[in-house]
């Protein structure tokens, strides 16, 4: 059973000092005192947020050595890694949470991935942008060419983005895989969600990215 949810939203005149309202978002679907690895880490904001308002016990796998040193500068536990080949390393149910933030698109095997994050973890929260957002569609139906917005940032040649999806697809996979969706949002471009009671189609056209907390069925 799909159960959709919202989170509350940021007041504007906060968001320049807060953490991302994604982030803030992911952090409110951990319970405290979880275990957790953060899959493609970055800079550990988000994993600093976890442990900072959270409590938990937090892990790291970042790809690039510069995200690795950053983290480490802050005190995280976090190693280098790849997703894509270095998950299957991972024992089953080694953690409460595996988190995914915006880094489904950058991986060769999303679905591999998606399938580890469940293996790895009792939950898995997972992130994204929404290539089927309607300013996405305009600009790629107006200008013909690969959309620049505040959620793809880098022209198509720099890129890290190779699978990009939509709300959609991504529903389709987890239900492909037998997951279970204990939370789903949607967050427009300025970081509010979107309507909790709007049907897929609305989340796919309205949703900047969209935030998922998966379980095994």
């Amino acid at each position: 059973m799909t159960v959709l949810d919202a989170a509350s939203p940021v007041a504007p005149a906060t968001l320049a000092a807060a953490p991302r309202p994604d982030h803030l978002l992911v952090a409110e679907m951990v319970q405290p005192g979880s275990r957790v690895l953060d899959v493609g880490c970055g800079d550990g904001a988000l994993l600093r947020l976890l442990i900072e308002r959270r409590g938990v016990d937090g892990r790291g796998i970042e790809l690039s050595q510069s995200g690795v040193n950053a983290c480490v500068a802050h005190g995280l536990s976090v190693v280098q890694g790849d997703a894509d080949a270095d998950l299957a390393h991972y024992p089953d149910d080694a953690f409460d949470y595996v988190i995914l933030s915006q880094t489904l698109q950058a991986t060769r095997r999303p679905k591999a991935v998606v399938e580890d994050l469940l293996r790895i973890g009792r939950r898995a929260v997972v992130s994204f942008p929404n290539f089927g957002h309607w300013r996405t569609r305009l600009q790629f139906l107006a200008e013909g060419r690969m959309p620049q917005n505040a959620n793809l940032p880098d022209p198509w040649y720099e890129t890290p983005n190779i699978h990009l999806c939509t709300i959609g697809d991504f529903v389709d996979l987890v239900g492909m895989l037998g997951a279970r969706m204990d939370r789903a949002v949607a967050l427009d471009a300025t970081g509010r969600p979107v309507r909790v009671n709007a049907p897929w189609w609305f989340w796919n056209l309205f949703g900047a990215q969209g935030v998922f907390l998966l379980s095994r069925e």
